[in-house]
This record gives structure tokens, sequence and C-alpha cells, in this order.
């Protein structure tokens, strides 16, 4: 079969999990005897490229550096999109696999596609849930787990607040009815935006849909997921369930609390891009809370902005058990999650892993999350890890306190009952089977 993976980002401009993931499908797929290939936008790209990374067989197309409010909402095609529409016409691939919706890559894409005559799959990576979500991260306000139904007046507000109004601000121009909303958003700038969401979050419904009457699968990372996107109306006959895997090809565990205890101080880590919505703040701040006599200490290791890395020093207050390390590379993150005691994976969005978690447990290290998405579904709390709820720092820093006073009735004891790790060859046969119906 001649596959297409396509996503919002690719190497070597990006590295996420959402590119791990689809390298390791495409290896997987190529070793099954397949043709895999990456296509992905290429905002403010001088024209089409092709290019091999790892032994992938990359496309980019360009689209608009500077989208209008339309194209960014997915009302018209992004300019440029339209190279990608022909590529795929005379590509004519047996299946094309869709792992983000953002600005050149979205429905109208998913359509071209069918147009194609390629047999599509959607799989969301996002707390948005294809176009459920606009906020993107599934919590209400911010602040707490979203039920996640859409509704117009409730996610326009919701968004609104997201974007800097106070809650009654948000709410009044939240409850502006869509039919009246979509004569507001013709004005411009903000003015614009604030008066037209409720008309964008109706509009986001139609496209989930749409999106879903268009593609033969539609595939989520939790259970969780799978419920919110059949409370906004989806068939279940449509959807599936693909939980999250480890793409790396040899594991090796490290050795049990038997042989070998966890000894003070205790590690804890921190590997990703240090992001908001990844709670680092939250663990920043449990960390500056606790005692200084405390045997602990705490690393943040990963990719940031200069902005975010200040605020976390900042919060931090120069603790001398706080420290931060460069990003690693994709080949050496089991040694590093092997040296740690925990894994803390503080989220405030909805993820459907994270991965960095499935490989920790994979390594032996439990992990300390928050209690949603993938997390949720990973950890189970006081048995191989512990969740705290999501944006609750001051919980994290009493697990801190507790793994730190006593390793062996905490990690140690939960050291031996992390489950099996799942793994990408287990994800890339699931796929195949849905490739081939």
């Amino acid at each position: 079969m001649k596959i297409v993976q396509a996503v919002g980002w690719f190497y070597p401009d990006s590295l996420g999990g959402t590119e791990v993931y689809v390298a390791g499908l495409c290896r997987r797929l190529q070793r099954a005897g397949h043709e895999a290939i990456v296509a992905a936008p290429d905002a403010g790209g001088g024209g089409e490229r092709t290019y091999e990374h790892d032994g992938i067989a990359v496309y980019r197309y360009p689209i608009a550096s500077a989208p209008t409010r339309a194209e960014c909402q997915g009302r018209v095609t992004v300019r440029g999109a339209e190279r990608f529409h022909a590529w795929l016409g005379m590509k004519r691939p047996d299946i094309v696999h869709m792992h983000t919706f953002v600005t050149g890559l979205g429905l109208r894409e998913l359509q071209a596609a069918a147009a194609a005559g390629a047999r599509t799959i959607v799989t969301t990576h996002s707390g948005a849930l294809g176009y459920v979500c606009q906020r993107g991260t599934l919590m209400r306000w911010g602040e707490e787990p979203c039920d996640g139904v859409s509704e117009p007046s409730k996610c326009a507000a919701c968004e609104l607040q997201h974007r800097g109004l106070p809650k009654p601000l948000a709410r009044a121009l939240g409850s502006i009815p869509p039919s009246i909303a979509r004569a507001g958003r013709g004005l411009p700038g903000k003015l614009g935006t604030a008066l037209g969401m409720s008309a964008l979050i109706a509009e986001n419904q139609a496209m989930q849909r749409q999106m879903l009457a268009g593609a033969d699968r539609f595939v989520v990372l939790t259970r969780w997921a799978l419920e919110a996107v059949v409370a906004n109306g989806a068939s279940r006959e449509k959807l599936g369930l693909n939980r999250l895997g480890s793409g790396h090809e040899k594991v090796v565990r490290k050795r049990g609390a038997e042989e070998c205890p966890t000894s003070l101080p205790v590690t804890v880590g921190y590997l990703g891009r240090l992001d908001a919505i990844k709670g680092v703040h939250d663990l920043a701040r449990a960390a500056s809370s606790l005692p200084r006599a405390l045997p602990i200490s705490i690393e943040f290791r990963g990719p940031s902005e200069r902005r975010v890395r200040a605020e976390i020093e900042a919060l931090v207050g120069g603790d001398p058990r706080v420290s931060f390390a460069a990003p690693v590379a994709e080949h050496e993150a089991l040694d590093v999650l092997a040296r740690y005691d925990v894994l803390c994976c503080p989220s405030v969005c909805h993820e459907g892993g994270p991965t960095v978690a499935i490989e920790a447990h994979a390594v032996g290290t439990p992990v300390i999350g928050t209690r949603i998405g993938g997390l949720a579904e990973l950890v189970t709390d006081g048995v191989n890890g512990r969740l705290v709820r999501p944006g609750d720092w001051r919980g994290l820093a009493r697990v801190l306190r507790e793994i730190a006073a006593d390793p062996a009735g905490t990690i140690d004891r939960w050291r031996g009952a992390l489950p099996p790790a799942r793994t990408m060859d287990e994800v890339a046969a699931e796929y195949l089977a849905l490739y081939a119906v």
C-alpha cells in the first residue's frame, strides 16, 4: 500500500511527540512492506520540496505565513494548500492518515484525500479532539477538566477567557446567539473575534460532523476521549481506540527495588517541552514550597522558550535542589528516564499519553501525574504512581514530600506494580488492520 501520513509539522523544523509518533509509525509500515510518505505544510515556504528524514520520504507544501482569519478558522482553503490537493491527485495514495488539524491541514485536505480515492483515517493527538475544543486543552476555564461536550455559549465563553477577557464579560459575549454572532465576526481585529466567537464554535461543530462523515475512521488515544466524541454526536461505528505506545526498539528495564532500592535524595525528573500546558509552572511552585531540608532533587529537562524558562527559575528562587538540563535526543531518552526515581507529568491539558510516561514505565520508573487524559488511564493512583488534580500544585507538593520521606513505601512499592508498556509495534499493527478494511 501507498500510505501518506499527514501531520502539521515535521523534522527537522519541529520535534515533538506527534512527530516522533508519525516517524515511528512510518518505519514500521516500511518494514511491513508498504510505502510510507510524510506530508506536512510549510508556513512561509518558498515552494514545494521533498527530502528524506531518517529513511522516511517527506513532502512539504508551502502555505501562507500570515493566514487570514477565515483561513485560520478553516472556512476557506489556506493559500498554498491547493498544491497538496494536486499532489494527492497525482500520487493517488491508498491511505491518507491525518494526525493533526492545523492551518493548512484540515477538513478541506481530508476531502481532497477522499477525492483522490484514498481511504481516510484521522487520529487526534490533541485535546481539541478534532474540532470539539477551541481552547485545545479540554480544561474548563483552564482550571478543571471539562465534560467534553461542545456548546456554543459555554465554549465561546471559555475561549474568550483564554484570550484574556474576564469571566463575566466572556460569558456575556459567549451568550450571543451564533446567528447574530456571524454578523459581528466581520468586524476587524479583536472586536470581530470576540463578537463572533459563538458562531465559530457552531461552525466547529459543523466541521466536526463533516469530518466524521467524510473520514473512514476517527481514532482517539484514550477511552475518555472516545466517550467524549460520542457525547458530541459521533457514531461509535466510525470510531477507533488505539492507545499510544513506546517507539523504542530495545528497552532495558532497570533493576528492581529488591536489588536496587531508592536512595536519598530522591530524584524527580520532568522530561519534555517546557510549556505552560504541560504544568511546568505547577511543578516549580510545588518545588519552591518544599522544606529546604527535604532530601529531593528535581530536574527540568527539555526545550523551552526563554520566557517560560525565566518564569520557572523565578518560581524556584535559586533552590540548589532544582536543576535544568538540555533536551535529549530520542535515542537517549530511555537512559535519562531510567536515572530518575520518579517522572513527574503535571500536565494541565488532555493528552493521549504522554508518551514519555509510557516510556518511563517501560524502563521501570513510576510516574506522578495529573488526573486527566491518558495519565488517568495509565497510572493507578497509589498503586503504581500518584495522580493529583490538574493545576493542584499544593497536592503535588504533598506527594513530593511523601516520596522523599518514605521512598520504600511509595516509589519502591510502585515499581513492583508497573504494567507492561505498550509498544509502537502494537500501535502499527492496529493501524494496518484499519487500513486493510
